[in-house]
């Protein structure tokens, strides 16, 4: 287990939640994959717009990881609609310390599904 490619995940977290855009495109490789069930864009400009308008929260929770690929079940709330939130999966992609693609699924399941992850890639010790 790679404790850096985790700690660049939860930075990534923390920057997006706090809208420190800086910080999250410092976090994020040049040519990052951006995707969900919407369709995708490439680079720091689509995060950048992405994260300046996306009015979401999103709070980690199990991570699973394996080879560079982190899964984190993920609390996502809308900022217009704090009373609601709905548990997401994410697969995050790291290479050097850097976010290198992010692919949010509609449930955790789809996202070890499609990463082929399992239990036994969950991380128990943080």
């Amino acid at each position: 287990m790679s404790i850096s490619e985790i700690a660049t995940v939860l930075a990534w977290h923390d920057a997006l939640n706090d809208s420190d855009i800086e910080t999250l495109l410092m976090v994020s490789s040049d040519d990052i994959e951006l995707a969900d069930s919407e369709g995708a864009a490439q680079g720091l400009a689509a995060l950048r717009e992405w994260a300046a308008s996306a009015d979401i929260r999103l709070v980690p929770g199990r991570m699973f990881q394996h080879d560079g690929v982190i899964v984190v079940e993920e609390q996502a709330t809308l900022a217009s609609k704090p009373g609601e939130s709905s548990t997401v999966g994410t697969a995050f992609r790291v290479v050097n310390d850097q976010v290198t693609a992010v692919f949010r699924h509609e449930t955790l399941e789809a996202a070890l599904e499609a990463t082929e992850l399992t239990d036994k890639d969950l991380v128990t010790d943080l």
